[in-house]
Order: C-alpha cells, then structure tokens, then sequence
C-alpha cells in the first residue's frame, strides 16, 4: 500500500512537473519547442488554449487547430484568426469532430463548434468556404445553421453544392431562397436534390423557371400534389419545355393527362397514350380529345348556321357541355363561348363580356357554377377567356372541386345582380 501511494504521489508531481515544463515552453520557449508543444496528444488542454490565443507564429497556432486534443472551446477564437491556414485547418478539425459532438447536440461543445463553423462559412476567404461546402454537402452531421448560411453564400461554387446535396438545409430554408427571385441555377439545384416535398415542389414551380420547372418534373424524388400538378398542366400551355415530361411523369392523373392532351404537339399526345399506367380506353379516351377538336371545327350540321343556331341545336340534344365549351375554347371560338355561357347560365351575352372584360377570378368561378360546369372548366375560362392574371387564378380544390362555398358562390351572383342558383 506504502509503495502504491508513493508511486500514485510521484505521478502527481511529474504531471504538475511537466505542466510548468509546458507553461515555461509556451511563453517563453523557441519557435521549434512551441510547435512540438502544440503538436503533442500528451499536451495539456491549457497550454493549447494559451497558444491559440496568444502565440505569435502561425505555424504554431495552425499546430493546435490540427492537433486531435485541441480544446473545442478554443475553436471560435480560432475562427477569427488573422491567418487563413489556420482558419482553414480549423475548418477540417471541426468537420472531423462533428460526428461525436454530434451524439449531444445540446452540449457546450456542439454549441462552440457550430458558433465557430458559421464564423467558417461567412468567411472573406473563398478557399474557406469552398472547403466547407464541398466537405459539408455530404455530411451527415453538417449543422442546419451553417448549411443554411453556406446554401445563401453569393458564390456558385459554394452555395451549388449545398443546394443540391446537403440534406441538413431544411424545407424552410429552401422555400425561403426560392421566394427571393432565385437564379435559375438556384432554382435548377433545389429541384435536382434527391428528395424535394411536396411543399418545395410547389414553390419551385411558383418560381417560374422553365429549366428549374423541367429539372423537377424528371426528379423521380420530387413529390409533386395534385394541386401542383394541375398549376404545371395549365403553365405546360405557355411552357412548352415542360409538355413531354410532364406527359411522362409517373401517378400524372387521367383527368390531368387528358386537359395535357387538349392542346400538346403529336408527339406528346403518343406518349400520353403510350403510358403503362392507361389502359386501351383511357388511351382511345384521350384520342378522341384530338378527334372533337377536328369535329368541332368542321361542325355536324347538313347546313350553315349561326353561333346562336350551334348552340340551341346543342343544347336541345343536350351536348352544351364542358367538353363543348373546352374544345370551343381551345380553337378560339370566343363568341361561341359566350353564347353557350349565355345558354346555361341565363346571364346576357353583353353583361358575360362586361364580367369577362373585368378579369376578376371570384365573379367567373361563381358563372360557372350557376350555368352548371366544372371548376377545370371555369379555370380554363378564367385564364382563356378573362385572362385572369397567373397569381388571381382560382384553382380546382384536390384537382375538381370548387374552392369556394355555396354561400359565397351565391353572394357573388347576387353582387353582379345576377339570379342565384
């Protein structure tokens, strides 16, 4: 027992022993004993402290950011150090930390090396912050906070990366950079990432990118609604670029594919009706769109006619429809429209073109509803017809239904001193 306290006593005195060796080399050691220092394992915590705040020699402050025992706490001190090998060799020691300060996020350490880290990704230096997001953007531990902050940096080279890869940069932050007029190339790596939500899908697609839109709809991870769809559908018209692969995008629902084939090329249309997904009557179903359109422009009467003529012919056989009006709308027969419109709802011909003219979305909606067509009908209407600006268009609720009640509906009409339904 004697000798065991005497060789426990012993250890303690060299341990103070070479603490005072270390503290004596560190203040007032040579540039080769203070970089032995700060490479040791074996050096004490304090003494690293001390030479990454105070020593005068890079060499040796870029010593204790690599050294794998340097004090965490000291990191974002080091993070501000005049030398950009040293804040780049910082940078490497913390990413290869991450994983075990990672196991308690909520610990001190985490905190400074994340404190340290933002420091790292707003730095002036580009080689500092391409460093971090070409190590980060595979990382499984990359913080949310620095991804966010390196996902915004004003270079390419190193915000891309984060964009398209790191899967810390949370949805908020990805609907956040795409509200702010992103360039396409911001827009184009959000939509590539392996998976994109239903919530970003959509926002990528209110961005308006054309290439960004045609990225997304390729992207197999990209969950796309069927209100999202819908919105692309309608777009498809003016963005041709999105026409075939929206055609080839997989769950695309018939009613969707069908409004698609109303107004795409040929080759588009055989590819629509080529889908594994549609069976020979859906196929012969979207055919036939091609088939009314035709029908529609040479007529079925033995003999000429006027529009109000077409139209009480129609309706009396009861095919005053919204596949009537659709096609109608689709070859431009504008005063057809109107006069079907005038038909079915009871409302003048005039007092339809005086609503229509206005480009107001609420009183079109509530047209449609009392002269009995669907809501993708009154949509088509209100872009076709109205020309209702893109961002006060009224879209089809869960792809069908009428957003708006009956009560509304009613009230509308009965603002436009029209008979309610």
């Amino acid at each position: 027992m004697q000798k065991f306290l005497s060789v426990f006593t012993w250890q303690k005195k060299d341990r103070a022993g070479r603490y005072e060796r270390e503290k004596k080399v560190a203040t007032s050691g040579t540039p080769a004993q203070r970089l032995a220092l700060a490479r040791n394992r074996k050096t004490h915590p304090e003494i690293l402290y001390y030479l990454a705040q105070n020593d005068p020699d890079q060499q040796v402050r870029e010593a204790v950011a690599q050294n794998e025992v340097m004090p965490v706490h000291v990191s974002p001190f080091l993070a501000r150090d005049h030398s950009p090998d040293v804040r780049l060799a910082l940078a490497a020691r913390l990413v290869a930390l991450l994983p075990s300060l990672s196991a308690d996020k909520q610990s001190q350490l985490y905190a400074y090396a994340v404190q340290a880290l933002g420091t790292l990704a707003l730095d002036e230096v580009l080689k500092i912050r391409l460093a971090l997001s070409s190590t980060l953007k595979d990382h499984a531990y990359a913080p949310p906070k620095v991804a966010a902050e390196l996902a915004r940096d004003v270079e390419r080279d190193v915000s891309e990366p984060i964009l398209r890869f790191c899967a810390a940069l949370s949805d908020r932050d990805l609907l956040d950079i795409l509200k702010s007029h992103p360039a396409s190339w911001v827009v184009q790596a959000i939509a590539g990432r392996s998976t994109v939500s239903k919530m970003v899908s959509a926002a990528v697609i209110n961005v308006d990118d054309i290439p960004g839109g045609k990225v997304l709809l390729r992207n197999r991870g990209a969950e796309i609604s069927v209100e999202t769809l819908q919105q692309i559908v309608e777009k498809a018209r003016e963005y041709k670029d999105w026409q075939e692969p929206v055609a080839a995008r997989p769950f695309l629902p018939f009613a969707l594919a069908k409004e698609l084939a109303e107004f795409v090329d040929a080759s588009v249309r055989d590819l629509l009706m080529q889908r594994s997904d549609f069976d020979g009557a859906m196929a012969e179903e979207i055919a036939d769109v091609f088939r009314r359109r035709l029908d529609f422009i040479r007529g079925d009467s033995k003999k000429p006619e006027t529009v109000a003529q077409r139209v009480k012919r129609l309706a009396k056989k009861d095919e005053l429809n919204d596949e009537t009006i659709t096609d109608a709308l689709a070859v431009r027969e504008v005063e057809f429209v109107y006069a079907a419109l005038a038909q079915l709802s009871g409302i003048p011909d005039d007092t339809l073109k005086e609503i229509f003219e206005a480009r107001s979305a609420k009183p079109i909606v509530a047209i449609c509803w009392k002269a009995g067509l669907s809501m993708r009908t009154a949509l088509s209407l209100q872009r076709d017809l109205a020309q209702v600006a893109p961002k006060n268009l009224i879209y089809p609720k869960g792809g069908t239904d009428y957003p708006m009640s009956d009560e509304e509906l009613d009230w509308q009409l009965d603002f436009l001193g029209v008979a309610k339904k």
